[in-house]
This record gives structure tokens, C-alpha cells and sequence, in this order.
């Protein structure tokens, strides 16, 4: 009997869980993500590209305006990601704090560590919109 009440106690709190998980929202904050995506040149050695992605997970601790950092690195089975391999995600409050982040001297010190070893580079930014 025991046994079949602690059964039945489980299935409930994995039936609630799944139940809050089935209808969680998106996040409908008014952030702005900064999403950067890197194609690095042939020659990068691994070594070279770990110093630059330290290089980038450092710049929050310099930069008051980056809420959040996220990265990774292209695990997609679709093969359309042209050659782009790491994939960072920056989070402002706002545009007005992203705009003091692009001049900022820790961002432009970034570009010139990781400039000459990128092949490509794609920028988007924007502000959820979803409901």
C-alpha cells in the first residue's frame, strides 16, 4: 500500500511538471539580443580559437551593460550554416545599452584580437517580440 501511494504521489509531481513545462512562455521581456555568429579562417588553430572566445567571455566583467553571455559552438544536422562554426549570444537591456557596448574600449580591444582570424561574421540584433 505504501508503495502504491508513493507511486501515485510521483506520477502526480511528474504530471505537474510536465504540465508547467507544456505551458511555459516564451520570454517576452523587452531585452535585446546581440547575437554574433564566427566563421573562422582555415588557418585558426584551436588554441587561437579558445584565446578568442576567453577573449569574449571576459568582456561582461568589462562591460556593465552585458546582462547575459552565451556561446557554443554549431552542433545543427541541417548543414546550412555556411561555414559559420561559434554562435554568441549577448543580452542588453536595451538598445541605448547595446549602442554603448559597440564603441565601448573592451569591445574594439575584442575586435582586434579576433579580427584577422575571421573569415566571416554575422550580426543580428533584436528585441523579442513574441507573445
Amino acid at each position: 500500500m505504501k508503495k502504491l501511494f508513493v507511486s501515485l504521489v510521483v506520477l502526480m509531481l511528474l504530471s505537474a511538471s510536465s504540465y508547467a513545462q507544456s505551458t511555459a512562455k516564451p520570454m517576452t521581456g523587452k531585452v535585446l539580443q546581440h547575437i554574433v555568429l564566427f566563421k573562422f579562417k582555415p588557418e585558426t588553430t584551436p588554441e587561437k580559437v579558445n584565446e578568442i572566445v576567453a577573449a569574449f567571455e571576459a568582456l561582461p566583467s568589462k562591460i556593465k551593460e552585458i546582462k547575459s553571455f552565451q556561446w557554443g559552438t554549431n552542433n545543427s544536422p541541417e548543414n546550412l550554416n555556411k561555414g559559420l562554426t561559434h554562435a554568441f549570444i549577448l543580452t542588453f537591456d536595451n538598445e541605448k545599452d547595446r549602442d554603448a557596448y559597440l564603441p565601448h574600449p573592451a569591445h574594439k580591444e575584442f575586435g582586434k584580437v579576433v579580427g584577422p582570424w575571421l573569415a566571416d561574421v554575422t550580426v543580428v540584433d533584436f528585441t523579442n517580440k513574441a507573445k
